[in-house]
């Protein structure tokens, strides 16, 4: 009996400690009402943003499914399953506070290149910043472009960039619809998944459950983004229970020892209109970008 005792005791002590040592990867930045974690112990990966207790971010737990995560673009360099070092692995903590978070990947092998991520708050509510880098770690030149893969919760959310919808390739995999000077997507079931590529000005906004996320980031010409790929990405499984907003940043030959960095805006805020295509909500997102 004793010996049952002292085992399920080591057993308890065991499982703590393993929590506890999870428990430091993960940390939390605030900016106003909203809240952002980040586990540097999987991959850097944002796996969450609320505001208040509203979460905009999958929370499924199948692989590839939940939270936001980073990669190098284009995809056919490493084709699939996403690059463990960015994607999985532990991230490297470099400062940590209350008000910034800087990591590192390890090295891919494969790629010769490294990771990093700056997290910090915005300077208004709501917003948070996030510095994304990619290091040549290896001895020869590549060319590479930064990739933002964030995974939302709602099922019934509306989807809006500033393209016109004929522009938006491949035509017919998506309903766009043009209003107010951008492109609109209300997601809805299909027979196959889909994803679609479009050169849009610099954000992306996704609307669900009174909820508004907009995603800010350098506007590229038609031909920056690496081959295949785009500055605007949207991918819908076919039930609309699986829903990525993708961005990317430029193509860029990187020397060995150079990288590149590019920052990306997250705001959240509270909206009362209906999800539905609007003036103000084009409104609201032409005032984040100005800030």
């Amino acid at each position: 009996m004793k010996r049952i005792a002292f085992f399920l005791l080591l057993a308890c002590a065991t499982l703590t400690a393993q929590g506890q040592e999870a428990d430091d990867n993960v940390f939390t930045l605030k900016s106003g009402d909203a809240t952002m974690t980040i586990d540097a112990g999987k991959g850097g990966k944002i796996m969450s943003l609320k505001l208040k207790d509203k979460e905009v971010l999958s929370q499924s737990r199948w692989p590839e499914s939940f939270g936001s995560t980073f990669w190098t673009s284009p995809q056919k360099e490493w084709n699939w399953p996403p690059v463990q070092e960015f994607d999985k692995q532990a991230y490297t903590v470099k400062q940590r506070s209350d008000k910034r978070l800087v990591i590192s990947s390890p090295v891919s092998q494969r790629l010769g290149m490294s990771v990093g991520k700056d997290f910090t708050p915005g300077t208004t509510n709501g917003s948070f910043v996030i510095t994304y880098s990619i290091k040549n770690e290896g001895s020869e030149a590549r060319r590479v472009a930064p990739w933002e893969i964030s995974r939302v919760t709602n099922a019934d959310g509306l989807i809006f960039f500033e393209a016109p919808a004929d522009s938006i390739w491949p035509a017919g995999l998506m309903t766009f619809e043009d209003a107010h000077g951008a492109a609109w997507y209300k997601t809805d079931e299909a027979p196959a998944n889909r994803k679609v590529n479009a050169d849009g000005t610099g954000w992306l906004a996704y609307c669900a459950d009174g909820l508004l996320l907009v995603k800010t980031f350098a506007d590229l010409k038609p031909s920056e983004p690496a081959p295949g790929e785009a500055e605007i990405q949207v991918y819908v499984n076919r039930g609309k229970s699986y829903i990525e907003l993708e961005s990317q940043g430029a193509y860029t030959l990187l020397q060995p020892g150079e990288q590149l960095s590019w920052t990306v805006g997250w705001h959240l805020l509270p909206v009362d209109a209906a999800q539905q295509p609007s003036p103000q909500l084009v409104k609201k997102v032409k005032g984040l970008q100005r800030k």
